[in-house]
């Protein structure tokens, strides 16, 4: 069947083990209520779907909105924008129901949001998590009515404007039900943008690569921490990372993650809140199971280099890459024939990590022949 796809995909028949903790699972425990709104991705077969994985309510994808799509292929590349919402067969999801086979992809984000509000407005007394992945800007592209012709940026324009709106719609929701001071919002992406769909797929300003690759481009985001009363207003420089997220939740829910396993990350909950410096002083970047880069502090040093899409195999270097971030975020000038003790020490970093590294049992091989699940779902209640 080939190799491993780097996501689920139509025919995976694995997913997030049960084993795995998430931080849906340790905030219900803590007495929170819990929904995801969007994208889930994360294994569409019984037993992998959000209700198995700590959350009280799903309403959205299981997979990337370009999945299972209908449309001859060999006829090209379609655009990324504005196509039929038939091209591709994504059911839309409430809890484990199919409620909406092909989505209606055009009105993902307006539907989105109102079950969003309509979860902070009727939760009851119970705190609660938010877990809000929209869909888009993923390509395909699609907006609503009223968001088409908004923005000088043309369609991937538009679709911000969207989720623009959607975040504000939120936010009121939040100061309407008095919640504005015991609320952490966390705004963020999960990658750079997706160059080869070019002005449809975004762009990373100054930072090199894109999504799919570990340059910074494809790796380094935006982060926003909203909370007012409890967050100065402020830039942090340091280094955080998604993994992070989960343990500073707990921190700030005066719970914590299990302690019979070892994480990746570490709360923020200082560097937020009382401006310390982030714990978190290393990231290692992975692709496709291997380590292709490590930073520490402003380091980072490239041991194999790949585009996002567009090489079809990594340039593996020795002596790494070595870019100085705080002088050089685009990375475009090497550094390591000069700095030979950085270059050893992340050396040694990255021996010990990847050394010591557990891996867990490969879902993304788990393949059946065709698609499977909801995927060949019949039945739309």
């Amino acid at each position: 069947m080939g190799p491993s796809p780097r996501v689920f995909a139509e025919r995976s028949l694995g997913g997030l083990p049960a084993s795995e903790a998430t931080v849906a699972e340790v905030l219900r425990d803590a007495g929170y209520a819990t929904a995801i709104i969007g994208k889930w991705h994360l294994g569409h077969m019984p037993g992998f779907l959000p209700g198995s994985q700590g959350f009280d309510l799903h309403f959205g994808l299981v997979s990337s909105n370009d999945h299972n799509r209908t449309y001859d292929g060999s006829l090209g590349r379609l655009p990324a924008f504005d196509p039929r919402p038939g091209y591709w067969d994504i059911p839309l999801m409430r809890n484990a129901d199919v409620i909406e086979k092909p989505a209606q992809q055009q009105t993902l984000t307006q539907r989105y949001t109102q079950q969003a509000v309509n979860f902070i407005e009727n939760r009851g007394d119970k705190p609660f998590f938010l877990y809000f992945a929209h869909s888009f800007p993923h390509t395909p592209l699609f907006r609503s009515e009223g968001f088409r012709g908004r923005s000088l940026r043309g369609v991937f324009g538009d679709v911000v404007e969207e989720l623009d709106w959607s975040v504000g719609e939120v936010l009121k929701a939040l100061e309407r039900n008095g919640l504005e001071e015991n609320t952490l919002v966390i705004f963020t992406s999960d990658n750079g943008p997706w160059l080869i769909f070019n002005e449809h797929g975004g762009s990373a300003g100054p930072l090199r690569e894109g999504k799919g690759s570990t340059w910074e481009g494809g790796m380094r985001v935006p982060a926003i921490f909203r909370w007012r009363g409890r967050i100065k207003p402020a830039v942090v420089r340091d280094i955080g990372a998604t993994l992070d997220i989960a343990p500073t939740l707990a921190t700030l829910a005066g719970t914590a993650m299990p302690a019979d396993r070892p994480y990746d990350g570490s709360s923020l909950d200082r560097t937020l809140l009382e401006g310390a410096p982030s714990p978190r002083k290393e990231v290692f970047y992975y692709r496709a199971g291997e380590l292709f880069a490590v930073r520490s502090g402003p380091w980072k040093a490239h041991f194999q280099t790949q585009t996002g899409y567009t090489e079809p195999q990594p340039t593996k270097h020795d002596p790494p890459l070595l870019y100085q971030l705080d002088v050089d975020p685009g990375e475009r000038y090497d550094v390591a024939s000069e700095h030979p003790e950085v270059v050893e020490r992340i050396r040694r970093l990255a021996a010990e990590y990847d050394r010591n590294l557990k891996r867990g049992e490969d879902q993304l091989g788990k393949r059946a022949a065709g698609p499977v699940g909801v995927f060949t779902h019949a039945p739309v209640r």
